[in-house]
């Protein structure tokens, strides 16, 4: 398996471990397999009774073939772990009554790792996909990794390579754009290896900053001089989206393995969305032959993307909204790009169009057959602050099961779905944080008066009320000593790196 890039028509293929190496291609498109590998339903069958790893690495086995399987099954053991639950993604079955037993929602709690968010999942495994790939192309620069955050991306990329070998990690997160639970996961994560930068904006600046510092030749160079070399922790890395894939395979199985549906059954898959990452491992899922019927697009009040597949307009030209679902408080989904690559038949060159365009111009327009071609595919809608506060009080009454701001937002538009088509097939949500990083959206949400309480205090509010344990790296919080206080501006990022890079 070979990959190339969304930008390029004649592009040299590379081998995956160069590939998550680089990060993002010198082009600046995005790395994707030359071909989709294919999954059958026998193949499926046979995951049923197999444990999270086994069946990560039958997914894993068909995109990084230049790894061997007992390499990719190391690393999965190694990534796994330490995960609070056995199962390591449990499923979770919503049947509202009797008269809905034929559609349950089947919740995949992605957040069972050591930072708590579903980025855990991806960003364990890596740290290991990116040690052996040095190895393998016998690279002996040091790697540093840039990485752009809203919130959780951040956490576990720092989690994940805190003290790696031959790797720096830099993190950049908008300073005002985080919850303070988020923020404290990241400040105070240790690490010789490690920095955690704030930029004084949203994340799209510092996503546009990653970026512009991975396009520019001079900084590239003079990190060179520095023996330095840089790549990604974010989804635009194939390294970190090829796993992401793996649990929607696992979900389908476990969905199978509980009785709730028969294998071979077609599922609808919701997902909370902002950078398109996670939506896009089950639009994979789907294209290599897991019984996947429509994929829908939960967003926020920044509804770029609901508008995008409702009109055929990517508009990044609009207000920008900070809200109580702060990792999808995004305007430019970078992930997008791929989807783009595929759907038109890997034509580089209207890729690399629409790139321009929404560089230059902030906007961009697909042909009425592209949309169409869309349509078929995903369903798209958002959720208000004041919808996604209600369904979480509403889950929580009708099920006794709490759930965080941005599984609601995959909820209620879930429910609008299953509504406005009569489409009631089961479904697999992803459920992509812990309740208790967000613990004053979701208390108020049910009710609780917050006023004066602090984060702390809050947590332990949420458990008692919900009779959960507070995630013991969320409750170590309160005692971890604050280690990154720096702060730029969005034009400062590139002077920000190689002042690390430097050290």
């Amino acid at each position: 398996m070979k990959y190339i890039s969304t930008r390029t028509k004649n592009f040299t293929p590379i081998n995956s471990a160069e590939a998550i190496l680089q990060g993002l291609a010198d082009d600046g498109g995005l790395f994707v397999p030359e071909s989709i590998p294919k999954i059958t339903l026998d193949e499926i069958k046979d995951l049923v009774d197999k444990n999270y790893s086994q069946r990560a690495v039958a997914v894993l086995k068909k995109f990084l073939t230049d790894y061997t399987e007992d390499e990719l099954f190391e690393s999965a053991e190694l990534a796994y772990d330490w995960f609070d639950v056995a199962s390591k993604v449990p499923l979770t079955i919503l049947v509202k009554d009797e008269q809905h037993k034929n559609s349950p929602v089947g919740v995949m709690e992605l957040y069972h790792g050591n930072t708590s968010a579903f980025k855990d999942m991806a960003l364990q495994m890596l740290p290991q996909l990116m040690t052996r790939a040095l190895k393998k192309v016998g690279e002996t620069k040091e790697i540093l990794i840039l990485v752009a955050t809203s919130g959780d991306t951040g956490k576990a990329a720092l989690a994940g390579f805190a003290d790696v070998p031959q790797t720096k990690i830099m993190v950049f997160y908008p300073a005002d754009g985080v919850s303070k639970i988020q923020k404290l996961q990241m400040v105070t994560q240790t690490g010789n290896n490690v920095n955690v930068t704030a930029v004084r904006g949203n994340f799209d600046d510092c996503q546009n900053g990653v970026k512009n510092i991975f396009n520019n030749a001079e900084i590239r160079a003079e990190l060179a001089k520095s023996n330095v070399k840089l790549s990604s922790a974010n989804s635009i890395n194939w390294g970190r989206l090829v796993p992401q894939i793996c649990y929607y395979v696992a979900s389908y199985a476990e969905f199978v393995s509980s009785g709730s549906i028969k294998l071979g059954d077609t599922v609808n898959v919701a997902v909370p969305t902002g950078n398109f990452g996670n939506i896009l491992a089950a639009y994979y899922a789907k294209r290599m032959g897991v019984p996947i019927k429509k994929l829908i697009c939960a967003s926020n009040i920044n509804h770029i993307l609901t508008d995008f597949f409702k009109t055929g307009v990517y508009d990044r030209n609009r207000d920008f909204y900070k809200t109580i679902t702060p990792s999808m408080d995004i305007l430019i989904s970078s992930n997008l790009e791929r989807l783009l690559y595929h759907e038109t038949n890997g034509n580089t060159e209207r890729v690399k169009t629409f790139m321009q365009e929404l560089n230059e111009t902030g906007k961009y327009k697909i042909n009425s057959s592209l949309k169409n071609r869309l349509d078929k595919i995903f369903y798209a809608d958002y959720a208000t602050e004041e919808e996604t506060s209600n369904l979480i009080n509403e889950v929580f009454g009708n099920y006794k099961y709490i759930v965080d701001t941005h599984t609601a937002v995959a909820m209620m538009v879930l429910g609008k779905y299953r509504r406005n088509t009569k489409d009631m097939s089961p479904v697999m949500l992803a459920s992509t944080a812990s309740p208790f990083k967000f613990t004053n959206a979701v208390l108020k949400a049910l009710g609780e008066n917050v006023d004066g309480v602090d984060d702390f205090e809050q947590l332990d509010k949420l458990s008692w009320k919900t009779k959960k344990a507070v995630p013991k790296n969320l409750a170590a919080l309160s005692t971890a000593k604050i280690l990154h206080e720096n702060i730029c501006d969005k034009n400062e990022m590139a002077e920000q790196v190689l002042k690390f890079a430097a050290k």
